[in-house]
């Protein structure tokens, strides 16, 4: 479909919609904007029918215009982000700031985008039972990424996981071989499938401490000792970017004829670029969930699932699929999902260069930053970066050498590092050397001057740079470094917990991780929607809570990788991993004292 790659038809055909000047006589019942139309007249810079009939013809069929627009608005909030050293915000449409009295209405640019809000009329197409646009738009979505067929998340890759999960575990009680540390929405989908999960113990960095996925050896004994199961799910990359090579994994579930399920929601721009880790499918994974919105340019919630060989039960998972997605999709995010692929399509590699420019500038001014260190492969941690970025020449995904700078250690070499060979360019995962700031703690110090990480633990600090990422972030981010690292210099008052930091770092474990040493895997552990009742638990304190069953999983967010399960029994590290990350800040789901002083254990 290469001669059809610079379309976007589905989002074409909401400009052609809203362009249409077609009378709404269906839902959603905002009517392209008419409800909030009145209130914005009535305020300073509002839309009328004038500005909108300006707006049209502007934008006639004009995707190449539509995008100058938004690139417009992008450019003036900018200018206004940077250059309002107040920190104030001058809303449009008449409405002040944060706090005001003012009637709040919708800004101009909000209500162009529900012009685009429709639902499944004539030229739509209906993304349960696509026949023409959105058809369309998952082909060329599955010519893209490489995939035999891909199909469009209006829910996240939350989405996808559950569709997957319900697709393999075709009848109750189903065997499926699952990496211990996965999302949250991989435990719900054993729930809605009434599985039996046997949970495969990640790979530990010794390094970094950090949980990867699965060895090929544990993959290996777990596929021999059940050969029943329906499907291995693992995870990759995991939120710190790092990784390591799928396809020995993919060999081995090929051959016991089981599927490979992938949750690669932090990858869906692998294998796009040279200096970027080849994506799953390359690998030989059967299903694969992306959240194009982490990574790419959808918007929030727009992810893909892609498919490939004979493995999967795709009519069943079209099923599975309805069941888990509303059935008014969202257009909007489709739409973006479309646009995102039409990115990557027509951009290639050059879509990523500017993206990685500001990650190479970022690491070169950190080398300079002696307190600040970054997570890397033990190959890659001699490796300077380049003097300057220069433009990918090509190449096989995740194998060719990068210009400029110099070849990888080969995995071989390095026995010790076999299970993370590979990192995500665009995780900078960084942390204090010294050991006085926790994870928590930098993250504090930069989102207090304006530094929004994606996420940070005990240790660790996430950086999450992206095609959409400039220099000027980068020089900002530096600038903010420079500054806590000379304030922290200067202070006295952290002497205790540099030392008590430093003493534990060996014993670190992440928000990722809940591996039980000494074993590759679990017994098999049933899961259900058969609730808890209320009167069978009763609340303890942490500290008393060791030996009993919990009653409710904890949950720290992000990432949202369960510390423990509902009806699992609370270890003496557990409880001691819990109070360490409450005590550090970490935010927790799925407990009803948030605040973690105590919790909902089983009655025996």
């Amino acid at each position: 479909m290469e001669h059809k790659s610079n379309i976007a038809p589905l989002y074409e055909a909401l400009l052609a919609y809203r362009d249409s000047g077609q009378r709404s006589f269906h839902v959603p019942g905002h009517k392209n904007g008419q409800a909030y139309r009145k209130l914005l007249e009535q305020s300073d810079g509002g839309v009328g029918d004038d500005h909108r009939n300006e707006a049209e013809a502007k934008g006639k069929r004009g995707l190449g215009r539509s995008v100058t627009d938004g690139e417009e608005c992008f450019r003036q909030a900018d200018e206004q982000r940077h250059g309002n050293e107040s920190g104030g915000l001058t809303l449009q449409g008449g409405h002040g700031t944060h706090g005001s009295t003012t009637d709040v209405v919708p800004v101009s640019a909000f209500l162009e985008m529900m012009r685009l809000d429709v639902t499944e009329i004539s030229g739509t197409d209906d993304l349960h039972h696509p026949e023409g646009v959105i058809l369309e738009a998952q082909q060329l979505a599955a010519d893209c990424f490489g995939a035999e067929e891909s199909f469009f998340l209006v829910g996240g890759s939350t989405a996808g996981n559950l569709s997957l999960l319900l697709t393999v575990c075709n009848e109750p009680n189903s065997f499926v071989l699952v990496q211990r540390n996965v999302h949250k929405s991989v435990i719900h989908g054993l729930m809605l499938a009434g599985a039996r999960a046997v949970f495969l113990e990640p790979w530990v960095d010794p390094a970094s401490g950090l949980a990867v996925m699965p060895s090929l050896e544990t993959v290996q004994a777990a596929v021999q000792s059940y050969p029943e199961a329906k499907g291995v799910l693992v995870t990759l990359p995991n939120y710190y970017g790092m990784g390591a090579d799928l396809t020995p994994i993919a060999e081995v579930c090929h051959v016991a004829g089981m599927p490979l399920l992938v949750d690669e929601a932090h990858g869906a721009h692998y294998g796009q670029h040279p200096e970027l880790p080849a994506s799953a499918l390359s690998c030989g994974a059967d299903g694969v969930v992306q959240s194009t919105h982490k990574m790419l340019s959808a918007f929030t919630m727009g992810a893909m699932l892609h498919v490939q060989g004979p493995r999967l039960n795709r009519s069943l998972l079209r099923q599975r699929l309805a069941m888990v997605q509303s059935s008014s999709p969202s257009y909007p995010v489709m739409a973006s999902l479309d646009l995102a692929r039409r990115l990557l399509h027509t951009q290639g590699a050059n879509a990523f260069t500017a993206g990685l420019a500001a990650v190479d500038a970022f690491k070169r001014g950190l080398a300079e930053l002696p307190r600040f260190r970054l997570l890397q492969p033990a190959q890659l941690l001699q490796q300077e970066p380049p003097a300057e970025a220069k433009p990918a020449t090509g190449g096989k995904s995740g194998a060719a050498a990068v210009p400029g700078r110099p070849e990888a250690v080969p995995a071989a070499a390095l026995p010790s590092a076999a299970g993370y060979t590979a990192q995500d360019p665009f995780k900078a995962v960084i942390y204090d050397g010294t050991g006085v700031l926790s994870g928590y703690g930098l993250q504090q110090q930069l989102e207090a001057r304006g530094c929004m990480p994606e996420m940070s633990d005990e240790r660790y600090v996430v950086l999450l740079f992206s095609l959409g990422s400039s220099l000027r972030d980068a020089e900002h981010l530096l600038q903010t470094l420079s500054q806590i690292s000379l304030e922290q210099e200067q202070s006295q008052s952290s002497g205790e917990l540099s030392k008590r930091f430093t003493k534990e770092a060996e014993n670190y474990i992440s928000t990722w991780n809940n591996f039980q040493e000494g074993t590759p895997f679990s017994e098999p552990i049933p899961f259900t929607l058969q609730p808890i009742m209320e009167e069978d638990t009763t609340e303890v304190s942490i500290e008393n809570s060791v030996g009993l069953r919990s009653a409710e999983m904890v949950i720290p967010y992000p990432p949202g990788i369960p510390l423990v399960y509902a009806g699992e029994r609370i270890s003496t590290s557990m409880a001691a991993r819990i109070k360490l990350l409450r005590d550090e800040g970490a935010r927790f789901h799925g407990v009803s004292d948030t605040s973690l002083q105590s919790l909902k254990i089983i009655r025996e």
